[in-house]
């Protein structure tokens, strides 16, 4: 057969022909490592299927798509570099390598072309934009992802924010070194070199680029938000009688808005934060099946919340632990979205550590990834946890002076681990335990930045 064939074929047979899955012994020793048990094949393929992307690409169509990219990235100079900005954030997004504390740095090219097309006022970078796309689609032999990664359509490039790229490790200097080939061909560096630097370029320009020094720097995605002082209908809580939490907010650039709750722990004057999620926009914006909230670019509005005193846990069938669940990907709903849970994976055979990442859906584990590298960045792998296998959850704390102000934050970990013993991990709610606990909203540009407003509260 030929190599488009045998590609196609590749990709069609990913995971649903995994000889894991469909052979009977086979499955069931998989399924018992995974926690569970008693899952037919086709049940099985919808959970492991949920995450998976894979491409297969015609090498030969992709000069047709450089040049549709490099049309892109010229006519963007002319456009509003907010609308862009806003379109990176909401982009369909892949896992950070550079670290849990800063967005991701790659996106999905053909979901941020759709959502540019949609957000541009620009009718030029509207119709690049769908040549983009057009290309891609010719360019890939065949592309499979799962209901998780709505909006993937097989190549993912390189936009970091504006700390990433002003970063020596993460910007430019490592970038133009790495991907030395793309942006001796590629305009994509001139344009981010534009975006975030003010550098402009012609058409004909094919170097790498590392903007000198001595340029302005910006950051289009940056906000001017205003957020008032948090209101709150009681000093206190109880389970059944909820606290509502407003507050006013108006500005441009919003990206997201979250929930914050932690624990005043007053002996060591620090914060435990036990809990944060996504606010849901009353304006939910959607593109190929990957949603995003707008809150609007001028006019102020209220933001309100019921806050029951939940926390979260999470169980391995015996024991239990509290654990931060991390919002990492908005959805039409609360189920339909995506959480993490940081913290570090034993293997039961040999002992070895590494730091990990459970990521969770409508209240099930689907996924584990190990982090390779210096502490929390380096590339994700996934996990097929072994009976045996433990993971300790990253409790994350924040340490504060004598002002109350955040003085640094760290992680520790959980006194209790959870240990793989073929019980699935579940999700549960709790109520808090009595004390004394900051509550507020932390509201997000699209380049990352954050204001938050808090208040105190006793649960009772």
């Amino acid at each position: 057969m030929s190599a488009a064939d045998l590609s196609k074929l590749v990709v069609q047979s990913y995971i649903t022909d995994d000889q894991r899955i469909v052979d009977d012994q086979a499955r069931a020793q998989f399924l018992y490592q995974m926690g569970g048990g008693g899952a037919s094949a086709d049940q099985l393929v919808q959970v492991l299927g949920k995450d998976a992307t894979l491409a297969a690409v015609d090498l030969s169509k992709v000069p047709a798509l450089m040049t549709s990219v490099n049309d892109l990235s010229y006519a963007m100079q002319n456009a509003d570099q907010s609308e862009i900005a806003s379109a990176r954030n909401y982009a369909l997004s892949f896992t950070s390598v550079f670290g849990k504390s800063v967005p991701p740095a790659y996106i999905d090219l053909g979901n941020f072309v759709q959502i540019l097309g949609q957000q541009s006022s620009d009718t030029t970078v509207q119709q690049l934009s769908s040549q983009v796309l057009s290309n891609i689609r010719q360019t890939l032999i065949a592309e499979k992802h799962g209901s998780g990664k709505r909006g993937a359509t097989g190549v993912a490039i390189y936009y970091p924010n504006s700390s990433l790229y002003r970063s020596p490790y993460s910007g430019p200097k490592s970038y133009t070194v790495i991907a030395n080939r793309f942006t001796q061909n590629s305009l994509w560096d001139d344009f981010l070199a534009f975006h975030y630097n003010s550098r402009s370029f012609d058409s004909a320009t094919r170097e790498p680029v590392v903007p000198a020094s001595n340029l302005p720097s910006r950051a289009p995605g940056i906000g001017l938000i205003n957020v008032s002082a948090l209101r709150l209908s009681s000093d206190s809580a109880a389970p059944g009688q909820p606290v509502t939490m407003r507050a006013d907010i108006s500005g441009t650039n919003i990206g997201n808005i979250y929930l914050f709750v932690g624990y005043y722990d007053q002996n060591s004057n620090s914060i435990f934060v036990a809990d944060t999620d996504f606010l849901e926009s009353p304006d939910t914006q959607q593109v190929d099946g990957v949603y995003y909230p707008k809150w609007g670019s001028h006019e102020a509005f209220t933001v309100k919340f019921d806050w029951d005193p939940y926390v979260f846990t999470i169980s391995d069938g015996q024991n239990t632990a509290v654990a931060l669940f991390t919002p990492l990907q908005y959805g039409a709903s609360a189920a339909d979205a995506i959480y993490s849970v940081d913290g570090l994976y034993t293997f039961a055979s040999g002992g070895d550590r590494l730091n990990a990442r459970l990521n969770f859906r409508d209240g099930k584990m689907v996924s584990v990834f190990g982090i390779t590298g210096q502490a929390d960045t380096g590339a994700p792998h996934e996990i097929i946890p072994q009976t045996g296998d433990s993971f300790t959850i990253l409790e994350k704390w924040l340490q504060l002076d004598s002002q109350g102000k955040v003085q640094k934050t760290f992680y520790q970990e959980s006194q209790m681990s959870l240990s793989f013993t073929g019980q699935p991990f579940t999700w549960q709610e709790t109520y808090a335990a009595q004390g004394s606990y900051i509550i507020g909203f932390v509201v997000t540009d699209l380049d990352g930045n954050s204001q938050e407003v808090y208040s105190q509260v006793n649960v009772k």
